[in-house]
């Protein structure tokens, strides 16, 4: 090693990661954390993305990064199989041929208050005032903590106006949504990717609107004409999550290269 020059390994990264959004505060489906990869690894760089696919592996391996940091978990359930039948186990399979770390931070990601997916959405509409929409009902060791977030628009806009403030805002081709059921809208909740859950939360905190994703066709049926709820695709909800992993990593760490995915891993394709 030469003199003066410190390394990182994976570890480190996990535990940084993990004073941000701490990963006991995952919920108990997921499978955020080092899903592939030895802790005491020394990073040689990080490629950042929503999700992982053998495509992104195979652009680590070109970058010359050996850890990819991403929001979605490749793995989710128990694997019995390592035979290449299906992309998660191509993806794992190519992870470990080629000594790429994979290490996801999800729900937990999604629910802290601070440096979390729904205050990136937040930001970016240039909401106020904000807060969590669905607060958990303890304190988590000084982390609030909870689901969604709502907050108010600097200045009421009509809901045609809002419609293109938020295409611009978010980058957005196209979006669902129910019948145009107010005047102004000026109150705005939001839940990055399925965020269906907190439609009630939404209409008992007053907000004019519900932003999320993965909305059900009969699930739509419960704006009753009260809130009009968007639904805005769950890869563009959460895209910008990558530029909080990007931002985070790199101003922490400065011994490794931290790189985007050029890699569009939105499975949905609109016509």
């Amino acid at each position: 090693m030469l003199k003066g020059f410190s390394t990182t390994t994976f570890r480190e990264v996990h535990q940084f990661l993990d004073g941000i959004a701490p990963f006991r505060f995952q919920e108990d489906y997921d499978n955020a954390g080092l899903i592939v990869g030895d802790y005491e690894t020394e990073v040689k760089g990080v490629l950042v993305s929503l999700d992982c696919t053998e495509a992104v592996i195979d652009e680590a391996i070109d970058r010359g990064c050996n850890l990819v940091v991403c929001h979605h978990p490749i793995v989710f359930r128990g694997m019995k199989r390592f035979n290449g039948t299906s992309y998660v186990e191509r993806t794992v399979m190519k992870a470990i041929r080629y000594d790429i770390g994979i290490l996801a931070i999800h729900t937990n990601l999604d629910s802290v208050y601070q440096n979390g997916v729904n205050e990136k959405i937040a930001s970016k509409l240039g909401l106020t005032e904000g807060t969590i929409l669905a607060p958990k009902a303890a304190e988590h060791l000084g982390f609030p903590v909870g689901a969604g977030w709502i907050g108010s628009l600097p200045n009421p806009l009509s809901p045609t106006d809002f419609f293109g403030y938020l295409k611009e805002c978010m980058g957005l081709q196209t979006f669902k949504y129910t019948a145009i059921c107010k005047e102004k809208i000026s109150r705005v909740a939001l839940c990055g990717g399925s965020g269906f859950f907190l439609t009630k939360s939404a209409l008992a905190a007053g907000a004019d609107v519900y932003i999320t994703s993965d909305i059900k066709y009969h699930e739509f049926f419960d704006a009753e004409d009260r809130i009009i709820l968007i639904d805005i695709g769950h890869f563009e909800s959460e895209r910008f999550t990558i530029d909080v992993l990007y931002d985070l990593i790199s101003n922490k760490f400065t011994n490794f290269a931290v790189q985007y995915t050029q890699v569009c891993t939105n499975p949905v394709k609109y016509y």
